[in-house]
C-alpha cells in the first residue's frame, strides 16, 4: 500500500466515524438558532465544537466511504486526494463568507469547520498533487 492509499483509507475511516458520530444525540449538542438553514434536522455542534446537520453528516459518510473504496487502488487514491483538495478548499472559502457559510441552506460550514476544511484540503493537496512517494511510485521507466 502506498502513502496516498494509506491517506485515502485513514481519511475515509475518520470521516465515516465523524459521520456516524453526527447522528448520536448525546454527542451533538442541539442549537436553537437555525437562521439561514433549510435543513434543520440534526442541527447542532458535534462534540460541542463543529456545526453539523443531517446533510453534513451524510456528506461525511459519503466522503468517508469514497475514501475507503478509493484506497483499493493507487489511481483511485490519487483522484480521491485531488478531488478532496479542491472540494475542501472550496468549502473552507465558502465557510468564511457570511452569505454562504450555511452552504445555501443545506449544511452549516462555519467556525471550526472552516479550519478543519482548510487543513483537510492542504493534506489532500499534498497527497494528490505533491507527494514525493507519488512521483517515485509511478516514475516513467525507460
Amino acid at each position: 500500500m502506498t502513502q496516498v492509499q494509506a491517506f485515502a483509507r485513514i481519511f475515509g475511516i475518520i470521516y465515516v466515524i465523524v459521520g456516524i458520530l453526527g447522528f448520536i444525540p448525546g454527542i451533538v449538542q442541539p442549537l436553537v438558532d437555525t437562521t439561514g438553514l433549510a435543513v434543520e434536522t440534526g442541527y447542532g455542534k458535534l462534540l460541542g465544537l463543529v456545526p453539523v446537520n443531517l446533510v453534513h453528516n451524510l456528506v461525511h459518510l459519503g466522503i468517508g466511504i469514497w475514501g475507503i473504496l478509493a484506497a483499493r487502488s493507487f489511481l483511485g487514491s490519487i483522484n480521491f486526494a485531488k478531488a478532496n483538495a479542491i472540494l475542501f478548499g472550496l468549502l473552507a472559502i465558502l465557510g468564511i463568507i457570511p452569505a454562504t457559510n450555511m452552504l445555501f441552506g443545506l449544511a452549516p460550514i462555519y467556525g471550526l469547520d472552516v479550519v478543519i476544511h482548510a487543513l483537510t484540503a492542504a493534506v489532500a493537496a499534498y497527497f494528490g498533487f505533491a507527494s514525493p512517494a507519488r512521483r517515485e511510485t509511478h516514475a516513467p521507466t525507460f
